[in-house]
């Protein structure tokens, strides 16, 4: 299916200069964007040799925030297909991804959750075909920080989002919690775990916040029905899960 050179750029390991890290609720990721992963997949398949397609997209839910912009959100999800140089064999991937819009009108609300749900699903397609497209950031093991103090970027891994491994997952969304509040307000991880097992099973975690609860995790989103049945309550202005203490008897 893959030539030798095909197959040798998609082994190489992945550049650290095209990952990019932003900060979502307690936790930093790590990521490529949309059009570092369109430009990836032209160089090592080719311009006519793979192609994309929106099989569905959702309109998921319509709200308003304390800035009184309208917030929407979108899921979809795209198939991704990769041709052998004679187009006789392909390969296709799918993956689900979401995107969220916020605005003052409804159509650029609508217009920006779209597009990013549409990219978000495109970028999870294409990591199954290895860490060019961004797969080796979701590997516990390895150290993304490494080139930190020469382009004075910070490099996190992101948590893992395949539907396995979820304890462990929950651990070292955790542990990624507590090196990165050391120096902050106090914020813990909740002691009586153990009472969210469903949630943990999901991938998330929940940890203590003051007098709160806060449920942190990069799936937290597409399991929000989970979440909300749990007790807990969104925060727009935070823009985070939470539940007071108090509720927790």
């Amino acid at each position: 299916m893959f030539n030798e050179k095909q197959l040798e750029q998609l082994e190489d390991e992945l550049d650290l200069k095209r990952v990019k890290s932003r900060d979502k609720g307690n936790i930093t990721l790590s990521y490529l964007e949309g059009f570092d992963i369109i430009e990836t997949a032209n160089r090592v398949f080719g311009y006519g040799s793979w192609s994309y397609d929106i099989e569905s997209l959702e309109h998921l839910s319509t709200e308003q925030n304390q800035n009184q912009n309208i917030v929407i959100c979108y899921k979809a999800i795209v198939k991704v297909t990769v041709y052998d140089k004679d187009h006789i064999q392909n390969i296709s991937r799918s993956d689900v991804g979401t995107g969220a819009g916020i605005a003052k009108t409804q159509s650029e609300a609508h217009e920006g959750a779209t597009k990013e749900a549409v990219t978000d699903a495109l970028k999870r397609a294409l990591r199954s075909f290895g860490n060019q497209f961004g797969l080796s950031l979701y590997d516990k093991s390895k150290n993304h920080n490494n080139q930190s103090q020469t382009n004075n970027s910070n490099y996190n891994q992101v948590p893992n989002n395949n539907n396995q491994h979820y304890n462990q997952r929950a651990n070292n969304s955790n542990n990624q919690y507590n090196a990165s509040t050391q120096n902050t307000q106090q914020q813990a991880p909740y002691k009586h775990s153990q009472d969210f097992s469903q949630l943990i099973n999901l991938g998330l975690a929940v940890i203590q916040q003051g007098d709160n609860l806060i449920v942190v995790g990069d799936n937290a989103f597409a399991n929000k029905d989970v979440i909300k049945a749990h007790g807990f309550r969104w925060d727009t202005n935070n823009r985070q899960w939470y539940m007071n203490l108090r509720q927790v008897a």
